[in-house]
């Protein structure tokens, strides 16, 4: 009987810890592609085969977070060996991938490849080569909205699949835009997910527009210039080798994005993608995140797209769970070598004296009269493939450039502002005090406004400002953000107004740009006349401009304004940037 015993208390106790432990399981889970090679499947036909695969595997984890515009929650799918705790992941040291899918729905590759991509891990003998070393993370749909948005017909340049959904979210913005303005309920959403994974490599799944070639396959990857010395040479020297090395042996030969340097053909050579932080791509790069935009080629079969976006995400995992500890290292460096940096680029211009030499697989590009409209029309003879060598540009120069103060210092009104900047792991505080203090202002002497809405906005560009110093008064409540930080190039980029996406640029702070108070001129006239009286400097230059402005000399509102501007009476704060750059 003891012997009894002992056997069944045995069986017992290893059944008890075979449960604990996940088990690789067999299960036939054909994804709706693969029975359909030009169908990609519904929003709910998605989230339901992820459900079915957790429920069956105790390696996935599915949860719905947050909000969209859509009304409906997004997914998180997290494939993990290591528990699917975040804090316990990075104590562990494991590189994370952050994979997002259907930014533009009607982009669907990445949406099935991804499918494919969790049922192989767990099916194909993958799974301790690739999650020994890593942890997974997927969002299945980004762009719900979108997705429910469902046609044949919206992307007429498309082949297949037969359905797909639509580019607009469920308020018509194209998420691949909203970074930083963060109009979207789906951008503060995914502030969640990427603040809680923190992911050292970030891939968004794509489908190309633009010009014909033989490639199924082209890439955007983080523009290694904005990567600085640490990031952008493993960029270069490591990832992205390994990326089309790997790519042409699995028969989808890659190459960089297609993106013309000039008369829209690839013919006289392409340029990188100069990914500013209103892209997925360069809102990573901000987080010292290396990313990766693989774009299927538009006129590829669907089949061909879906098998070269899998082969990119397997080859992505593959080059992870190789180099997980140099993974780790490098990113610690890079975001050491930014947090120490006193200067950084805000701008940037291509450097057309650099270029390197890309074999090029192409179609000869011509021109035959329209049927349309009898003039000339661009085509690309499929008949007429071609091989050769094109000018690459890939290099970028810093054109603005900023010193780092010690902090930022942002008037509580501004509450979008520090939301924003805490979504995005930017730690902030607050003064205890009222208190006066020395900092540096700017001015906004000049900017461009579109004249027509993007993305639901007026954007500024070309922004010009003058620094000056002053005292100012500060109240307690007010936000102190200071720049010895990890994510200082967030800050940096989006409180510096000269920056091609800075919050400024967003109109955050259009209010500044219009002034409170005016003149009337009847009344005005007698005080421009003792204005003048007493500033006799002030008279001179009056008198040069209108000697050297014939227009201004005709305009008797436009001098009185002069003077207005150049007086006490004009509102000191006109076109003042509020925030403040406070310096040691």
């Amino acid at each position: 009987m003891r012997k009894i015993g002992f056997i069944v208390a045995f069986y017992f106790l290893f059944s008890w810890l075979f449960a604990q432990k996940p088990q690789v399981m067999s299960f036939d889970l054909t994804t709706h592609f693969e029975k359909n090679n030009n169908y990609t499947p519904t929003y709910q036909e998605i989230i339901d085969f992820y459900n079915t695969i957790s429920q069956k595997s105790g390696f996935v984890q599915v949860t719905a977070f947050g909000n969209t515009d859509s009304g409906f929650p997004l997914h998180e799918i997290v494939l993990s060996k290591h528990g699917f705790d975040p804090k316990q992941i990075k104590s562990a040291n494991l590189p994370v991938l952050l994979i997002n899918n259907g930014i533009h729905p009607g982009e669907p590759c990445g949406i099935d490849a991804s499918m494919i991509f969790t049922r192989n891990i767990l099916q194909a003998g993958m799974l301790d080569s690739v999650l020994d070393k890593m942890v997974i993370v997927i969002i299945p749909v980004y762009n719900i909205g979108g997705c429910l948005n469902r046609s044949g017909t919206s992307r007429a340049n498309q082949l297949g699949p037969e359905s797909y959904g639509f580019r607009g979210n469920a308020k018509n913005y194209d998420l691949n835009r909203d970074f930083i303005k963060a109009d979207a309920s789906n951008t503060r959403s995914f502030y969640t997910v990427f603040k809680k994974w923190d992911p050292d490599i970030f891939v968004d799944t794509h489908t190309s527009n633009g010009a014909d070639y033989q490639y199924t396959m082209t890439l955007i990857a983080t523009q290694s210039d904005k990567a600085g010395p640490v990031g952008g040479k493993f960029l270069e020297e490591d990832i992205l080798p390994f990326l089309y090395t790997k790519m042409n042996e699995k028969k989808y030969e890659m190459i960089p994005y297609v993106y013309p340097y000039k008369k829209g053909i690839p013919d006289y050579g392409i340029r990188s993608f100069l990914d500013y932080p209103r892209y997925s791509s360069g809102y990573a790069s901000l987080h010292h995140t290396w990313s990766f935009m693989p774009e299927a080629h538009m006129l590829k079969p669907y089949r061909d797209r879906v098998y070269s976006t899998l082969a990119f995400l397997e080859t992505v995992a593959d080059f992870i769970s190789k180099n997980p500890q140099k993974i780790k290292l490098v990113r610690s460096l890079w975001k050491k070598e930014s947090r120490d940096k006193l200067s950084f680029p805000l701008d940037y211009t291509l450097d057309e004296t650099k270029t390197d030499s890309l074999s090029f697989h192409g179609y000869e590009a011509a021109y035959k009269p329209s049927l349309i409209s009898g003039k000339d029309r661009l085509y690309y003879d499929r008949n007429k493939p071609f091989t050769k060598n094109i000018p690459y540009y890939s290099n970028y120069i810093p054109s603005l450039t900023v010193t780092k103060p010690k902090a930022y210092i942002i008037p509580q009104g501004y509450k979008e502002i520090i939301e924003r900047l805490e979504e995005n792991a930017v730690v902030v505080t607050r003064m205890e005090n009222n208190t006066v203090l020395k900092v540096e202002k700017y001015r906004i002497t000049d900017y461009k406004t579109s004249k027509t809405p993007y993305e639901g906005r007026f954007p500024h560009s070309d922004v010009k400002t003058e620094i000056f110093t002053t005292e100012q008064a500060f109240f307690a409540g007010d936000f102190i953000v200071e720049t010895d930080q990890e994510n200082v190039r967030y800050i940096i980029e989006t409180l510096e107004p000269q920056a091609p996406d800075s919050y400024f640029a967003w109109n955050f702070f259009d209010a500044i740009l219009a002034q409170k108070e005016y003149f009337s001129a009847y009344v005005f006239e007698d005080l421009a006349v003792e204005i003048l009286a007493k500033n006799p400097e002030l008279k001179q230059k009056l008198e040069d401009k209108k000697s050297k402005e014939p227009a201004f000399a005709d305009d008797a509102y436009a001098q009185l304004e002069f003077v207005y501007k150049n007086s006490p009476y004009y509102e000191p704060n006109h076109k003042v940037y509020p925030i403040a750059r406070l310096n040691p």
